[in-house]
């Protein structure tokens, strides 16, 4: 299923539905960050997708992580809520989201990078790779805020 991605424009859907999602920041033991080609948009994203019934927030994170990567991941802190009205996401099948976002930090407890159907690629890059990585710029936001090791959380 294809996605696409608005911002602030005026030609985009309007959303017929609120999702609450998890993502996190992951990084390894030399402070680079994990990111995987979504293989319905093409861009560069953190891992992470919709909250289910039976989780809990950081649990989805974690479970998001694992099922996106491969890799068992333990939360250790909070980057930020992104709840911004004018991020849209638009499916093919007829979805228009408006998401609510919650971005975690965490770290490889164990497991093995392995991509799922949801990416073309994974890997770790070094954060000043990222502003060259065809990516949304909310997904740049979120690392962004983890790179600056804000002392309080991001509340958008």
């Amino acid at each position: 299923m294809a996605r696409t991605e608005y911002y602030d424009d005026p030609e985009a859907p309007q959303p017929n539905s609120l999702v609450v999602a998890a993502s996190a920041v992951v990084t390894d033991e030399e402070g680079r960050i994990l990111v995987q080609r979504r293989a319905d948009s093409g861009l560069w994203a953190l891992p992470g997708g919709g909250m289910e019934m039976s989780d809990s927030l950081p649990g989805t994170a974690v479970r998001e992580v694992k099922e996106e990567t491969g890799l068992d991941v333990e939360i250790t802190h909070l980057v930020g809520t992104y709840t911004d009205p004018k991020h849209v996401i638009a499916y093919s099948d007829g979805e228009v989201r408006r998401q609510f976002n919650v971005c975690f930090r965490a770290r490889v407890v164990g497991g093995t990078l392995a991509m799922s159907d949801e990416s073309t690629e994974l890997r770790f890059v070094e954060p000043t790779e990222i502003p060259a990585l065809p990516m949304h710029h909310t997904q740049q936001l979120r690392i962004r805020h983890f790179l600056e090791r804000r002392e309080r959380p991001y509340l958008g």
